[in-house]
């Protein structure tokens, strides 16, 4: 990966020009993700291989404490995965049976299914526009009723929601605003991180996000009860866990039912290896991103969401909005050149679980069926780009 790269400029004429209109004459094979690890996770693997301790311990204190500092919350607490983190929050909060929690289509099936799965239901909502993919305040207004406790806002791609608006919308309800963040590590909007704007963020450590463990996710918060009941339910509702009998609790006591959706010191090590270089990942990111507008943006037939023009995305997702025809014939035309995509996301309300349930959501309907994702990690070339982009043009052409 190179390093100290200069700024590059989505308005900057010499990189729009040339690439996107010559053909890729060379095969190449490029997946939508690859990982990032060095010899820091390996050594950090093996340093809690030696320690004697791979469980949660030590290593998972020290990620949670560096992981607040960043996002900026008083507290932080390590889980299993994004899944957990949005299932314990809600647990947290005493959203249950009878409760509705109001929740966008376009994201992961999991935003949906950690509100059922507390018994409650999830209620869908419209994204804002056809370049905003993230939720819509007006839309989450209209679906408030007595019976809801949370919004849960998506920051789709890495491109913050519009929190004030929501933010807004659940102050005059009285109602949860909780952030799946799960996209968002690394991001802002008006100074302050994503995972630091709600009443609580979840952040996903998957294979494929910004920083990895493989699995893995995180709850950040400012409310040091709501921490406190999440760290608790995480590992079985005990009182002390085994790091905390080792240093000397001598017992423990099981005050509710909890989970076992606890974090290890394995991939904790992990993860703290993986921030030490999430700045040059970030600035990485922001580049390709960069590069990709430029190269996209003469090319008809296409265009690159905006989503408001809010805040600093994260840059998690490449994705592009077909203005029509055959999407599936262009995601093969592309496979043949050895370029892998995917769709983020389908509907969730029109999968077979929710579709009786859920009604017509048009604009997250609509771009749905348009969008493409594209290569996009940070040991990604410049030429890749270029590739990549001369490739969609031919396959759009």
């Amino acid at each position: 990966m190179e390093r100290n790269r200069p700024q590059l400029s989505c308005a900057d004429p010499a990189l729009a020009s040339g690439a996107a209109s010559r053909p890729a004459a060379e095969l190449r094979r490029l997946n939508v993700f690859e990982p990032d690890f060095g010899i820091e996770e390996e050594q950090a693997l093996v340093a809690v291989l030696r320690s004697g301790w791979v469980a949660m311990g030590p290593k998972v204190e020290a990620f949670e404490r560096r992981f607040a500092d960043l996002v900026g919350t008083q507290h932080a607490v390590a889980v299993s995965s994004c899944t957990a983190a949005l299932h314990l929050t809600q647990v947290a909060l005493g959203i249950g049976r009878g409760d509705e929690v109001i929740v966008p289509s376009l994201t992961f099936s999991a935003t949906a299914n950690s509100a059922l799965v507390t018994g409650a239901t999830p209620v869908f909502a419209d994204i804002a526009s056809a370049d905003d993919w993230t939720l819509d305040p007006a839309d989450a207004a209209r679906r408030i009723t007595p019976r809801t406790k949370a919004v849960i806002a998506v920051h789709y791609g890495g491109h913050p929601a519009d929190m004030a608006a929501l933010g807004a919308v659940c102050r005059d309800a009285g109602v949860t605003l909780i952030e799946d963040a799960c996209h968002g590590l690394g991001g802002s909007l008006d100074g302050r991180a994503m995972g630091a704007l709600g009443a609580a963020g979840c952040f996903s450590f998957y294979s494929n996000k910004v920083i990895t463990t493989g699995e893995g996710g995180m709850v950040t918060t400012d409310d040091a009860d709501l921490a406190l009941h999440i760290a608790k339910l995480r590992s079985h509702g005990m009182t002390a866990t085994a790091i905390d009998r080792v240093r000397g609790a001598f017992d423990y006591e099981v005050t509710e039912a909890g989970f076992n959706y606890r974090l290890d010191d394995l991939r904790a090590a992990v993860g703290l290896a993986q921030l030490d270089r999430l700045a040059v990942k970030l600035a990485r990111r922001r580049d390709l991103v960069r590069l990709y507008c430029a190269r996209l943006a003469s090319i008809p037939g296409l265009s690159v969401p905006n989503f408001g023009g809010r805040g600093e995305p994260a840059n998690y997702l490449m994705t592009v909005l077909l203005d029509g025809g055959d999407r599936e014939a262009v995601r093969r035309r592309l496979q043949e050149r050895g370029i892998q995509t995917s769709v983020h996301y389908h509907p969730v309300h029109l999968f077979a679980h929710y579709r009786h349930v859920a009604e017509r959501l048009p604009i997250t309907e609509s771009v749905a069926a348009r969008t493409i994702t594209l290569p996009l990690y940070p040991r990604l070339q410049e030429s890749d780009v270029d590739y990549v982009a001369a490739a969609l043009q031919d396959a759009i052409g």
